[in-house]
């Protein structure tokens, strides 16, 4: 099974579009797990087995992990998941950029150190850069189209000679071009809805990443509408910290699993509205 099946199979069957990011941040950790040697791992399972009922995925956000010297962890994490929910998709969160040999490791540290089904990736750099991931063409590529931060505008919505902007170049390039093996998704933020509405209206169905609701503010109701496929589907809705540290307390995981379930209903109840 592909990705691509996989993630629209985890839609149907979980009945969610919520995407639980873990990023990993000891210093926010409960008290429970303070100086302890599998503090990362320990919380992140513990995240995981509280919040999937409601998730259709986990996506590991690479840098929190590799700060912390906790790669092997993650390691670990992965394959955990995929043994204890083999259906979730895991989307590993690295936004590489390079070239060549470079990039080939990299899509090897992904999809073959990690086990991910789908890994985040920069186009700065041209489809040569992009080639390495596509080439595994049973796992997904999920390329930054239209980031959730501000700053993203000074580039991404520089537009071309032809008026478009580059977001929506890129959006193009990916959908028509690149998507050979139908493995591809863009990351499109939910802090700008109306680029979102524009993206789904360039790509079909293809999958949009969309983080930026939580901590970051994107409202979920105008994000649900403006992703949304035919099907009602097509989104993985990323939270992360406002999910994971929902409590430091005692509670901590019933916290997080409170915090997923009324996300993962209010993407729900937008759905619906907007149906």
């Amino acid at each position: 099974m592909n990705f691509t099946d996989k993630l629209n199979r985890a839609w149907v069957a979980q009945d969610s579009l919520l995407m639980v990011g873990l990023d990993p941040d000891p210093r926010r950790f409960p008290r429970e797990l303070a100086g302890r040697s599998d503090a990362v791992t320990e919380f992140c399972l513990r995240i995981v087995e509280a919040t999937a009922p409601y998730a259709c995925g986990f996506k590991p956000q690479i840098a929190y992990f590799a700060a912390l010297g906790a790669e092997d962890q993650l390691q670990d994490i992965c394959r955990t998941i995929r043994e204890r929910h083999p259906d979730l998709p895991i989307v590993l969160d690295a936004k590489r950029g390079d070239i060549g040999s470079t990039a080939e490791q990299y899509a090897r540290e992904a999809f073959e150190r990690y086990g991910a089904d789908a890994v985040t990736v920069n186009p700065y750099m041209g489809r040569d850069s992009v080639q390495p991931y596509i080439d595994y063409g049973e796992r997904g590529v999920i390329i930054l189209c239209r980031t959730s931060n501000a700053g993203g505008a000074d580039l991404q919505d520089m537009r071309l000679a032809n008026g478009t902007p580059l977001y929506l170049h890129v959006a193009d390039q990916v959908a028509r071009v690149w998507n050979t093996n139908g493995q591809c998704a863009l990351v499109v933020g939910a802090t700008f809805p109306e680029e979102i509405t524009q993206v789904r209206r360039r790509v079909g169905d293809m999958p949009l990443l969309i983080p930026g609701i939580g901590a970051q503010g994107g409202d979920i109701r105008a994000t649900a509408q403006a992703g949304r496929t035919a099907a009602g589907t097509g989104m993985m809705i990323n939270s992360s910290r406002a999910i994971l540290y929902a409590s430091a307390d005692e509670d901590w995981e019933q916290a997080a699993a409170r915090t997923a379930l009324a996300t993962r209903d209010a993407i729900r109840e937008a759905l619906r509205d907007g149906a």
